[in-house]
């Protein structure tokens, strides 16, 4: 298989998933919107990478060469770092000045490389020296809770986390849902309803810019370039 992966959740509340992949001799792969930023660490050709990429507001294609092996850290909703904001890498990131198989820098410091098993320990050493911090009432938002204070100061901190509108972050996530349940064989239709579209049109044109595929596409994935990762967002426990 060109491209293998695996991903897990995470009782950070810091942490929306954790994935790692593997990919051999594929030349392009369909990158999905993404309402969340991650660190990601890969080795392409011998040479350690590491880099901060943000939030993704449309489709794209990815370019791959060769073997490579990467793994991620995806944040959830109000964590973020003081010193690089999440509006400043939408849709583009920051590589790491170095990276080597067991270390690399971020926020002018070095860090022992983590992995998929204690990624939640390293990000436990980022909030405690300050590099990654929260807002809770970001997620909380975001996920249909009741803010407390005024509408305007809850746009700013949610754009000020995310470096998206809510608007914005719920089109992703719901085309992302859209494009699940049709791969699990729910009729477009259903899926207009299920999720609120106004009609047909409206999902076709969601899944086109976020997901880059049609409702035909995703129910025949083996004629199309692969898709990155996709899952469900399970809704996590507020605090």
């Amino acid at each position: 298989m060109p491209i293998e992966s695996e991903h897990r959740a995470s009782d950070s509340r810091y942490i929306h998933r954790v994935w790692r992949g593997r990919a051999s001799g594929t030349e392009t792969m369909t990158s999905i919107a993404t309402s969340t930023w991650e660190l990601v660490f890969w080795e392409e050709g011998g040479v350690v990478h590491a880099a901060a990429r943000g939030p993704e507001t449309s489709a794209s294609t990815a370019e791959l060469t060769g073997d490579s092996t990467s793994f991620g850290i995806t944040f959830a909703h109000g964590a973020s770092m003081p010193h690089l904001p999440v509006s400043a890498i939408v849709d583009g990131g920051v590589e790491s000045v170095r990276a080597t198989e067991r270390s690399f820098v971020l926020a002018g410091e070095e860090w022992e490389l983590p992995s998929f098993e204690n990624a939640e320990q390293f990000v436990e050493k980022l909030v405690r020296a300050g590099v990654l911090v929260r807002d809770p009432l970001v997620d909380d938002v975001v996920w249909g809770g009741a803010a407390r204070i005024g509408t305007r100061s809850v746009q700013r901190r949610v754009a000020g986390a995310t470096g998206l509108t809510q608007g914005a972050i719920r089109q992703i996530d719901r085309a992302r849902e859209a494009a699940i349940l049709i791969e699990s064989g729910v009729p477009a239709l259903e899926v207009v309803h299920r999720l609120g579209y106004y009609d047909q049109p409206h999902l076709a044109r969601a899944l086109q810019r976020f997901i880059g595929r049609t409702a035909t596409q995703l129910q025949n994935p083996e004629q199309t370039d692969p898709l990155s990762l996709l899952y469900k967002s399970d809704e996590p426990e507020r605090s």
